[in-house]
């Protein structure tokens, strides 16, 4: 396994990293996420991804449980939640100092820990001050619930004045982004954010690399029933990706990946960990052999030179361009 520093911490994660989001509490009872996360961990993984709102809860519940069957030690795991969904309660959702630190206090308690290392603000909240947040996350680092804090989608904007507020204020500011970037989705950490990691040197906990599932190469062919793209309630997904028009640059991923004999989920986890702006790469995985093969993503890193690279940016012809450094006089 490789280990990353996550930006500007002193803090190493695993590369490549295990999420709970769709699979544990839902598609997997905490058997099967033992059978996954002790695969995981055998294997190096030490960052494991979690949110109050993944199956209303129910992930924590199972992680928890999982680490507790494991009787695995503390401080050798990275463990996050995310906070914003919490509940239909007028005052259970949003990054309000009452929810960040009720919600916080509520997924320490599912999780059967008292303290996660990363907390995240799931989303941007458009209803509560961005100092007010600042604050309250200042406080669950302060009281020992947390020891890293960041967000995840926020804007570039949202994210400077963040560590603007915390700079003035002197509070502690917010140290990672969690923010979706595959091969289909490329402009925020390629473009929108590189001001940030100049300036800032912030660390990314990246998800969603095979852009889920299509990347795998699992759609190529159709959208199975029984897969996520085909379940009725990730409709909104299917729908986002269709008007990517992404199957003619999926199938010529996957010739070039059987050229360079390794899988297609293995070549888009690997050109993830070649942008030197992510920290670790969050996959997920509902069986322990997929999780295992995704890890052997890190052999595939350094068959993917300078000409292979380029022979995947003409596949993809996404590229963002880069902002102009004029300015006008």
């Amino acid at each position: 396994m490789e280990y990353r520093f996550l930006g500007n911490t002193g803090l190493k994660v695993s590369s490549i990293s295990l999420g709970s989001w769709v699979t544990f509490g839902s598609q997997i009872d905490v058997d099967a996420a033992y059978k996954i996360m002790k695969e995981a961990y055998d294997q190096g993984v030490n960052f494991f991804d979690n949110a109050e709102g993944y199956a209303e809860g129910q992930a924590e519940l199972v992680m928890g449980n999982v680490i507790k069957k494991a009787g695995w030690k503390r401080s050798d795991l990275v463990l996050s939640t995310k906070i914003f969904w919490g509940g239909k309660g007028p005052n259970d959702r949003g990054l309000s100092r009452k929810h960040i630190i009720e919600g916080t206090n509520a997924a320490l308690k599912r999780l059967q820990t008292e303290y996660v290392d990363l907390i995240f603000c799931h989303r941007p909240d458009a209803f509560t001050p961005i100092e007010e947040t600042v604050r309250a996350m200042n406080y669950i680092i302060n009281a020992g619930k947390a020891f890293y804090w960041g967000t995840s989608e926020w804007s570039a904007e949202e994210i400077r004045e963040a560590y603007e507020i915390a700079r003035r204020e002197h509070l502690i500011a917010p140290s990672m982004e969690q923010p979706q970037y595959n091969m289909l989705h490329r402009g925020k950490l390629e473009k929108e954010y590189l001001k940030l990691f100049k300036d800032y040197k912030m660390g990314t906990t990246i998800w969603s690399p095979l852009a889920s599932g299509i990347l795998s190469g699992k759609y190529n062919d159709g959208i199975p029933e029984n897969s996520r793209l085909g379940l009725k309630e990730y409709k909104w997904l299917l729908d986002r990706y269709q008007a990517m028009e992404w199957k003619d640059r999926a199938k010529m991923l996957e010739k070039l990946a059987k050229k360079l004999n390794v899988s297609m989920a293995q070549l888009a986890i690997a050109w993830v960990l070649k942008n030197p702006n992510v920290s670790t790469v969050i996959t997920g995985a509902s069986k322990a052999e997929q999780l295992k093969q995704n890890i052997k993503s890190l052999d595939v890193i350094d068959k993917l030179d300078n000409g292979i690279m380029s022979e995947i940016e003409t596949i993809l012809n996404n590229k963002p361009e880069a902002e102009s450094d004029f300015r006008e006089m």
